[in-house]
């Protein structure tokens, strides 16, 4: 068995969305071998660092928090797209050359998986591509930007996503990874009433 990482590394200095200065991470030592007989650290960041999973809370008022995800839906098999020709937003037109059935969990692949800085112009899922994903009834969709839209004022990409329930994984990286039919195991961390988790995602095949 191949067993392939697609997350990001946290680190102080990583990517981060809009290179916005308060979502980078902070790692804090609170004590090391100079100090006593052990060594401990501290770590403050957003929710939605690195590869994350982002629940409904996130964009619709009164939408399930963390604490209810299944964490079945991530620990399933899966098929990576790509769509590194795509110089913009995935459409419905784009999707839909590719076999999409029901309960698919779908990873996409695009040219931001090459890129280790934030792009404004990043490839994103365009709302037409959401519409079509929602109609066939998929499991859950994972791309490899921090975000699954871009520069939506309704959110319309997110909100038609999550109001059915799909899982939205953000932040993979997927450069060195083939499209075709994989294992994904992506387990958030449990936490109790919040929007969204940081994972470990990684792809068995």
């Amino acid at each position: 068995m191949k067993i392939y990482d697609i997350s990001m590394e946290i680190t102080e200095h990583m990517m981060v969305y809009k290179n916005k200065p308060e979502k980078k991470p902070k790692i804090q030592v609170m004590g090391d071998f100079t100090t006593g007989s052990s060594y401990e650290s501290r770590i403050s960041m957003d929710l939605h660092t690195g590869t994350h999973i982002d629940m409904p809370l996130h964009m619709i008022q009164a939408g399930d928090s963390l604490d209810t995800f299944d964490i079945t839906k991530t620990i399933t098999p899966c098929k990576v797209l790509d769509f590194t020709h795509v110089s913009s937003g995935i459409t419905k037109e784009d999707l839909a050359v590719h076999s999409i059935h029901k309960d698919d969990f779908l990873l996409l692949k695009t040219k931001n998986s090459y890129v280790d800085f934030f792009d404004p112009n990043f490839i994103y899922l365009e709302k037409t591509g959401a519409v079509y994903l929602a109609e066939r009834q998929i499991k859950g969709v994972g791309i490899d930007a921090l975000g699954i839209e871009r520069n939506q004022p309704e959110h319309e990409t997110h909100i038609q996503l999550l109001k059915e329930g799909i899982v939205i994984l953000e932040g993979l990286r997927l450069a060195f990874i083939e499209a075709g039919d994989y294992f994904l195991y992506a387990v958030p961390l449990k936490i109790k009433g919040v929007e969204a988790s940081p994972v470990r995602a990684f792809l068995t095949k």
